[in-house]
């Protein structure tokens, strides 16, 4: 399915030598070129392409034709004849005419960052729902871009083995397919959403509050979840290590149990093609008791990356603060930071509530952020009166495991017990 394999074009594998090109519009981000630019790179690296060339031009009039001016393409096909690179890539969006004018300007194959993150989602998916959210992403992508390119149809955008053949009127054949196609798939994700919907309401009748691990991508959310879980999750220093959220038990001081989720991580410029295919994949996080945001502060870009983050969870219906779902801040990789900064790190996150400085691959302050979690958790506590039938063990242990248990005496044929327990916790008992 691989844009970079198939047989119609021009043969890219794993390997291929590519020029980075960033279109910088100077927009305020407040993001760091160089590090733009490192991104860029690491996400090229991901599906195995190497990057032998990074160049940043700073656009103060985007052309509608190519995107960069007439000196800058010069330019970049200059830097790709010398590097004999088989493939450009753009850090920014191109319209399906950019493009292909850029395509023949530079005598190359050119990919823009939309494009390559499709291509890193459609390598990872492992699940079935995660491979289905990645085809109807890749097919929205590509519906726009059946144009004639070069000088024949051949090299029409597209894939999944029915695209090709030239003429005007295979175009229009194969954009109904993808309709259907992407019909098809919206409905199996409708299923997917409603099976993932009563898995959420068997968990939410059960006893366990559930914690979602959300952040940047490469912030080190799976080294963490292998932290408190002990589990082995694919955790390296690349891009997208993981797509396919994994959920596994977990104990913390005063909860006998919970349920930790390791999800996908997010990117500046996330295609919105992905944000809608993997919306059921993302409800399980706005199904959870708790969101530990896990920043990278050793990274230049970190504020910028939060803004990121937050941004998709609102799009996604997440809102923190009173009445939103409680957000908690892994202040993560302290240990990669010089001593003055760690030190200033750990100051400024002493002053807060609502964070922990961590480091997730050595294990500094992880138990501190277990013990913040749980007292998140069980924050906003009320005292309840309850009478319970002393042979109903389960409900008593219940209570011991996920409450302060103040009292218990028997009273005629009943026990009595004071106890406290959280909103959620209370909600849970009821549902019982």
């Amino acid at each position: 399915m691989s844009v970079f394999n198939r047989a119609d074009d021009d043969g890219l594998s794993r390997g291929a030598k590519a020029i980075v090109a960033l279109p910088d519009r100077g927009s305020g981000s407040g993001r760091d070129t160089d590090a733009r630019l490192a991104e860029a790179a690491g996400l090229a690296a991901a599906i195995g392409v190497d990057v032998v060339e990074k160049l940043a031009f700073r656009l103060r009039d985007p052309k509608p034709a190519t995107l960069f001016g007439s000196g800058q393409v010069d330019a970049i096909a200059t830097a790709a004849r010398m590097a004999e690179a088989e493939l450009v890539i753009v850090d920014g969006a191109l319209s399906p005419i950019q493009q292909r004018n850029l395509e023949k300007a530079l005598d190359t194959k050119v990919i823009d960052r939309t494009g390559l993150i499709l291509e890193i989602f459609g390598e990872r998916a492992a699940t079935a729902e995660g491979r289905l959210q990645v085809e109807l992403a890749h097919l929205d992508y590509q519906a726009g871009r059946l144009v004639r390119s070069w000088t024949h149809l051949e090299r029409q955008r597209g894939g999944f083995g029915f695209l090709g053949g030239p003429g005007e009127t295979q175009i229009e054949a194969d954009r109904r397919l993808i309709r259907d196609r992407m019909a098809k798939l919206r409905r199996e994700l409708e299923n997917v959403t409603r099976t993932r919907g009563l898995h959420r309401a068997r968990r939410q009748r059960a006893p366990w509050p559930v914690i979602a691990l959300v952040g940047y991508t490469n912030a080190g959310k799976s080294t963490l979840f292998n932290r408190m879980t002990g589990a082995t999750v694919m955790a390296e220093n690349l891009l997208f290590a993981t797509l396919d959220p994994t959920m596994r038990q977990i104990s913390l001081p005063g909860i006998d149990k919970a349920i930790l989720s390791d999800t996908v991580g997010f990117v500046s410029d996330l295609p919105t093609q992905l944000v809608a295919a993997f919306r059921a994949t993302l409800e399980e996080v706005t199904a959870a008791d708790l969101i530990i945001h896990v920043r990278d502060i050793s990274h230049p870009d970190s504020e910028p990356q939060a803004r990121d983050v937050e941004a998709v969870l609102a799009e996604i219906g997440i809102v923190g603060g009173e009445g939103g779902t409680p957000i908690f801040e892994a202040w993560n990789k302290i240990d990669a930071l010089p001593p003055e900064e760690a030190d200033r790190v750990l100051a400024e996150a002493a002053r807060r509530d609502d964070v922990v400085a961590i480091s997730a691959f050595t294990g500094e302050g992880v138990d501190a952020l277990q013990r913040a979690v749980a007292e998140r958790l069980t924050h906003g506590s009320r005292r309840y009166s309850l009478r319970v039938d002393p042979a109903d063990g389960g409900a008593i242990a219940w209570l011991h495991a996920h409450g302060e248990v103040l009292s218990q005496e028997m009273d005629g044929d009943r026990l009595a017990i004071e106890v406290k327990l959280s909103e959620a916790d209370w909600a849970r008992y009821q549902a019982r």
